[in-house]
Formats: C-alpha cells, structure tokens, sequence
C-alpha cells in the first residue's frame, strides 16, 4: 500500500464533514443564527457560506469554468449553500477522473495579500487547499457551537474517517 494520502480521500474526507454539518444544522437550524465572527461571518449561516463558496470557487478556477461572481452567491437558504458544495464535489470528481488532468498546471492567483510564493500553486496543492481549508473551518465551527452551550458531536479528525484505511 503506498503510504500517501490521496486527493480522492481527503475528497470523501472532505464529504463526510459536510454531510455531517448539513445534518446537524437542518436537525437544529437556530445553530445558523449563532453570532460566528470567524473570517468575518456575522453567523454560523455566513460561516457556511463561506465554507463552501470557497470549495466551489477554487474547483472553478483549477477547472478553468467561470467562477461564480461574488454578486451571485446566494446567503441562504442551507440547501442552497450546499448545493453549492454538491456543485464543487462534482467540478472535483470531474478533475480526480480525468486522466488528462495536470496536476502540476500553475494557477496564478492575483490577491495582494497573498505572499509571493503562495500565488502561484500546482492545480493539486490548491485542491488540497481547498479541502483543509474546510476542514480546519469545521473544526472551528465544532468549538463554536460547544461553547454556545450546543455540542455537535463532530468526530472531523482524519481518524475517523471512513475515507483512509
């Protein structure tokens, strides 16, 4: 068995955090209220938002698609949002399946507050990005909800996930 982890794992990794999230806040949607402040969200809602946004946005660029315009995301409803997570998952298999794909491709980024070695990464390092930085968010959103007195539950460590062996 080789020992590296996968850009198809960390994906199903990826999968299961949000499936957990969509789950737990349809079960208790007074939790998307939740004042966050994290990345500037004013609520888990935004938060959520945000999360995913990011997914599709970056599968769209590595894809070479149209991003969607910022004008054009949607604040809600939860549904909607993760529709939006479905779209990026999708844009991702898409890439993960295609034999063709350059994983080494540059994708050249043009935010100035990004250091100079960060703007210009491997279409395969911006798809690991793009799923730690899920990751790390619901880990966040994990303390979040527990300090407001509602703990999740969220097991989101790679330990248990279903996607490595």
């Amino acid at each position: 068995m080789n020992p590296a982890i996968t850009l198809e794992e960390l994906l199903v990794w990826n999968q299961e955090a949000s499936d957990f999230w969509k789950k737990h806040l349809d079960a208790d949607p007074s939790l998307l209220e939740l004042p966050c402040g994290i990345g500037g969200a004013v609520n888990v809602q935004a938060f959520v938002r945000h999360i995913w946004v990011v997914e599709l946005r970056w599968s769209q660029r590595i894809a070479k698609l149209p991003e969607l315009p910022r004008e054009a995301v949607p604040d809600g409803p939860l549904d909607v949002l993760f529709g939006l997570h479905l779209q990026a998952v999708e844009i991702f298999r898409t890439l993960l399946n295609n034999p063709a794909q350059d994983w080494d491709a540059i994708t050249k980024l043009e935010y100035d507050w990004l250091a100079a070695h960060a703007q210009t990464p491997t279409a395969r390092k911006l798809t690991a990005h793009a799923l730690f930085h899920s990751q790390r968010h619901w880990a966040q959103l994990a303390t979040l909800v527990r300090a407001a007195g509602s703990p999740s539950g969220f097991m989101g460590d790679v330990l248990f996930s279903l996607a490595l062996k």
